[in-house]
């Protein structure tokens, strides 16, 4: 078995075997648009999306030393002081309750606090309370928008150094946004809450997407280079080799990566109950599969598509598939996978 995956992982690299990713490209744009409008589709149908109260702003409630940790006890002595309000209630380290609910006055405050000490069979100096006022939640949403949008640019300015090429630089944002949108729009749908915890997880995400591309991104360099001085190849089918000769790398890479997320996130999320890992490990997940995707089948495709119309390599190109059916196809690269 693994001399067979060596076997696969050399016939990518030589280009003895290949995936057209670049040829077909017209295929995985359309997958990923109908992806990112379904994402942006889903919280307009669900009306936004759940927003911890760091954001959103209301009143906290924790419980400490609890013998049940039983949420309906919350949601009941929540209704006994202000009937129909919706609490957020989650269990803290299988000994601690905490209730979120929107903004209540400082009478309804301590009614709350004392029918959940009644509720839980717990001293009231076991039951704290916090206030988070609006303007606090507005500024952290403010604070947390501001730093995505500060690394995209960074990102694109650092991207455009390195590779002396805004077009790398482009396709390598295009395709972040299209791992943000995707994963903001499965918190949508599965209905976890956005929190601080998440927005860490989103640079997180953009880090581990980036350092993929430029992985890549680096091959393609390297390829482009250099066949534009030879004529075995179109510039299209470069940087396909590339993407071809390094997808090994970027699977396995994936691979060590979602592992332990996903245990972080079946285990410690939903087995420990803790909702801090849960919120963060979501991003994760989400984001390593989106974003090794996203490398793959769409910076690169985009990144050729947008070098193809100059004038130097439609040159090239015309002159390779002008001598080609006078020689053979493109010969495979004699050397070995690393």
């Amino acid at each position: 078995m693994a001399s067979r995956l060596t076997k696969f992982g050399n016939d990518l690299y030589t280009g003895a075997r290949s995936f057209d990713f670049v040829g077909k490209r017209k295929i995985w744009y359309s997958i990923a648009a109908v992806m990112v409008i379904l994402s942006i589709l889903i919280p307009v149908i669900k009306g936004g999306f759940n927003f911890s109260i760091e954001f959103r702003g209301g009143s906290q409630f924790t419980i400490t030393n609890v013998d049940n940790t039983s949420t309906a006890k919350a949601q009941d002595a929540l209704d006994s002081v202000v009937p129909n309000k919706v609490a957020h209630v989650t269990t803290v380290n299988n000994d601690s309750v905490r209730v979120q609910t929107d903004q209540l006055t400082e009478t309804q405050t301590k009614e709350v606090a004392d029918a959940l000490a009644k509720a839980y069979d717990v001293p009231a100096t076991d039951v704290s309370s916090t206030f988070i006022g609006p303007s606090w939640g507005a500024d952290v949403t403010q604070q947390s928008i501001q730093g995505i949008v500060v690394f995209l640019l960074l990102a694109f300015i650092a991207m455009a150094l390195y590779f002396r090429t805004w077009k790398m630089s482009a396709s390598a944002i295009i395709s972040l946004f299209h791992d943000l949108i995707i994963t903001a729009g499965i918190y949508a749908l599965v209905g976890f809450e956005v929190s601080p915890a998440t927005m860490i997880g989103f640079l997180t995400i953009l880090g581990y997407s980036l350092y993929d591309t430029v992985v890549v991104f680096d091959k393609v360099r390297e390829n482009t280079k250099e066949e534009l001085e030879l004529t075995r190849r179109t510039f299209a089918e470069s940087v396909n080799l590339a993407v071809n000769q390094t997808l090994v790398r970027s699977i396995n890479t994936a691979v060590v990566a979602v592992l332990p997320v996903a245990s972080i996130l079946f285990i410690g999320a939903f087995a420990l109950g803790a909702d801090t890992l849960r919120d963060i490990s979501l991003a994760l997940l989400i984001g390593i599969i989106v974003g090794t995707y996203s490398t793959i089948f769409l910076a690169a495709p985009m990144y050729s598509q947008f070098r193809e119309g100059e004038a130097a390599i439609k040159k090239h190109d015309a002159k390779v598939l002008s001598i080609r059916p006078k020689a053979a196809a493109p010969q495979p690269v004699p050397v070995t996978a690393e």
